[in-house]
């Protein structure tokens, strides 16, 4: 099992979709329970890949490697180190979860599970391939299934926000298949071979291009493909200014999807940056990195805090409060200590679980409310009093609250910054009050004061919703209180990998 755990955790979910499209179309019932069954064994290997797994390794770990295209070199090659893991677990999580939050879901049901199901293959492939050509393929996988699965199970104005997804997605990719194409004929011999590339980055061109007509800025082969690269990443993070697809793909997805789309597919963008730009493209990244990771993302933490404050609807609050909580990510990635990359890594499995609970929680009261309209509510305190306290909770890890999850990797974020950036570190402070500001506001006007009439009588959170939720929120204690849990797994390879970059620092 050991070699072929991470195949059985892409393949599984993908022989699961084939199944559910084989069922009877009208078997709801059945459909719902078989793509839950198919979600189990990936969440138990991911289990079993993190009671197994070396912390004390630099090198990649559960690998599998087969000859796929001879031609070209192009292998099926995967593995995890202390950078993927982490994201192997939240996705194998969130997947399981969001089987049974979907199972409200009545329209195509087999077809909705059917491309939940691939989506979680591709996901999952991302995280493991070390081959960059089947990188590519499993990026590409999600980006189908997720269009489908918003435009077809959205909201009002879903085509518009499955469109509009699928072409910032689409245009992010198209750079990056230049770029891969650019290092894969600049390594000797071609190779899509992540780990050869990492071995062979000293050897691409620093020098200024011919063609380039701002050499003042010295960019070479290095830092042209870096930035080709950071657009594909930065779209799904989402940086700004390309951020703009995010609120409406949030607004307009089923709950489950807006769960995936947070808790996963934006951390494939950071995870992008930390598995190919450092190793591959050092120079480049201590070159390129303050201006558009640091600098980029304390903006990203006032921006997105601030037009969370301006927002009335619910589920665009908690999108916008993704945009300023990936910022901390990219200003910790931007630090190059110990402290600011790791509590980069901890920070995209922190958001991943508290940004789960928190669109888990609005899709609770849209469902029976048939909104999101905050000044549209008003003491839901006294009427549901288990759901409000279950979001008390998301809410005040979301804000940093001491003793839970997203305390522990802000701190560990603004700690490491303010070694080499204080001033950015001071930004990113702000964030932080301005998170608390939106987000007590929000619990003011949704669920203190009085009641709203039309909701005295509204049902309190029933045992399947409350199912999805308390696995999250053991974690978000868990993780608060001990945070080495996740920490443990990811120090080596964070430490080696900014080991590779401080070299090539300004000085």
């Amino acid at each position: 099992m050991e070699h072929n755990v991470l195949t059985y955790m892409i393949f599984i979910p993908l022989a699961g979709a084939v199944v559910v499209l084989l069922l009877p179309s009208q078997s709801y019932h059945l459909i719902r329970w078989v793509s839950a069954a198919v979600t189990v064994p990936p969440l138990l290997m991911a289990s079993w890949l993190y009671a197994n797994f070396d912390t004390t390794t630099v090198g990649f770990q559960f690998v599998q490697k087969a000859a796929w295209i001879p031609a070209y070199n192009i292998q099926y090659f995967v593995g995890v180190d202390g950078v993927s893991i982490s994201m192997v677990l939240l996705t194998a999580l969130l997947s399981f979860l969001c089987i049974f939050a979907s199972f409200g879901i009545d329209k195509a049901v087999k077809g909705y599970f059917a491309l939940f199901l691939l989506l979680d293959a591709g996901m999952m492939g991302v995280f493991c391939a070390l081959d960059f050509f089947l990188f590519y393929i499993f990026w590409e996988v999600m980006l189908l299934p997720m269009y489908f699965l918003i435009g077809i199970w959205g909201g009002p104005r879903r085509e518009y926000a499955a469109i509009k997804f699928f072409l910032y997605t689409l245009f992010g990719s198209v750079l990056m298949l230049l770029a891969i194409l650019a290092l894969y004929f600049n390594t000797n011999p071609h190779t899509f071979d992540m780990t050869v590339m990492m071995a062979q980055a000293k050897n691409y061109s620093t020098q200024s291009l011919p063609f380039w007509p701002f050499n003042e800025l010295r960019w070479g082969f290095q830092h042209v493909v870096w930035m080709a690269m950071f657009i594909g990443f930065a779209i799904k993070i989402p940086a700004f200014p390309f951020h703009t697809w995010l609120p409406d793909a949030h607004v307009e997805a089923p709950t489950a999807i807006s769960v995936i789309l947070a808790g996963v597919l934006l951390k494939m963008g950071t995870y992008g940056i930390l598995r190919i730009n450092y190793p591959m493209l050092p120079v480049a990244t201590a070159d390129m990195a303050y201006w558009l990771l640091g600098a980029l993302g304390a903006w990203n933490i006032i921006y997105g805090a601030l037009c969370a404050m301006a927002q009335t609807d619910l589920k665009k609050l908690v999108a916008y409060s993704s945009v300023s909580h990936m910022g901390y990510v990219m200003l910790g990635m931007a630090s190059f200590t110990t402290q600011g990359i790791n509590g980069a890594v901890l920070q995209m499995f922190n958001h991943g679980t508290i940004t789960a609970m928190l669109f888990l929680l609005v899709g609770v009261i849209y469902d029976r409310a048939h909104h999101r309209n905050i000044e549209g509510f008003g003491g839901l305190a006294a009427v549901m009093p288990v759901y409000t306290g279950i979001t008390a909770l998301a809410f005040f890890a979301s804000m940093g609250l001491p003793g839970l999850s997203g305390f522990i990797s802000e701190v560990l974020v603004l700690l490491g910054v303010w070694q080499k950036y204080p001033g950015l570190a001071i930004l990113g402070a702000t964030g932080v009050i301005l998170t608390a500001g939106y987000l007590l506001w929000t619990v003011q006007r949704v669920y203190l004061g009085p009641t709203n009439e039309k909701y005295k009588t509204i049902p309190e959170i029933d045992g399947r919703e409350i199912f999805t939720l308390v696995p999250l929120g053991a974690i978000v204690i868990l993780v608060g209180v001990y945070p080495s849990v996740v920490l443990d797994l990811l120090r080596t390879s964070l430490d080696n990998l900014n080991q590779i970059i401080i070299p090539h620092l300004p000085s």
